[in-house]
């Protein structure tokens, strides 16, 4: 990656930033000081609004590499980590508020939910495999687990997945209002898989 790249979109970081921290600071405005926003259950809008969010920031992580194979520049993956851990905020605050706001912080009911609900415990363990990669997000960690690291990370398409079957059950109408999501993580899958197959094959004519 050139110097010039890494200049550019270093220049581009804080602004990525602010729009990512939007929909947090919107959700804090509307619990603080617009509550008429989020309706007759502001509790319930909260935690739809984290989740969403939370898949939309999932995507959006997702998109970075594919972006840098379709315009071939390097430029993307520069947000790749920053869109992954504000990926990882909202998921958490999500589970946060459903636990705190929802369920009043009661264990023995959120640990009935964790293990009754399909959606929930779905959810849960996308959460739970997040966990090892936000905390193997910085350099030192990729250093030190060199080609392992890209291996853990693959996780986030797993992620990715449980995320979408998670709001998909948690709707209970299939696909009817979750497809937009599923076909975006869908296409954003095939064009690494995609990617993948061609570099294997050009490694095969090489060696040919």
């Amino acid at each position: 990656m050139s110097a010039n790249t890494i200049s550019t979109a270093r220049k581009f970081k804080p602004l990525v930033f602010i729009l990512l921290l939007c929909p947090a600071l919107w959700m804090i405005y509307q619990a603080v000081f617009a509550q008429q926003l989020l309706g007759a259950d502001p509790a319930k809008s909260l935690v739809d609004q984290s989740g969403l969010w939370a898949i939309k920031s999932i995507l959006f992580a997702l998109a970075m590499t594919p972006l840098r194979i379709l315009t071939k520049q390097s430029f993307f993956i520069i947000f790749r980590r920053m869109t992954g851990l504000f990926a990882f905020f909202y998921a958490i605050t999500h589970f946060l508020i459903y636990s705190i706001l929802l369920l009043g912080l009661d264990l023995s009911q959120l640990g009935t939910e964790l293990t009754r609900r399909p959606y929930i415990i779905v959810g849960f363990i996308a959460l739970l495999l997040y966990v090892p990669l936000a905390i193997t997000s910085t350099n030192g960690w990729q250093r030190q687990l060199k080609r392992n690291w890209i291996r853990l990370h693959k996780l986030v398409y797993v992620i990715g997945i449980l995320a979408v079957i998670h709001m998909t059950w948690l709707k209970k109408l299939g696909l009817t209002t979750t497809w937009p999501y599923a076909l975006a993580l869908v296409i954003l899958l095939g064009i690494r898989i995609v990617n993948t197959l061609n570099n294997r094959r050009m490694a095969q004519l090489k060696k040919h």
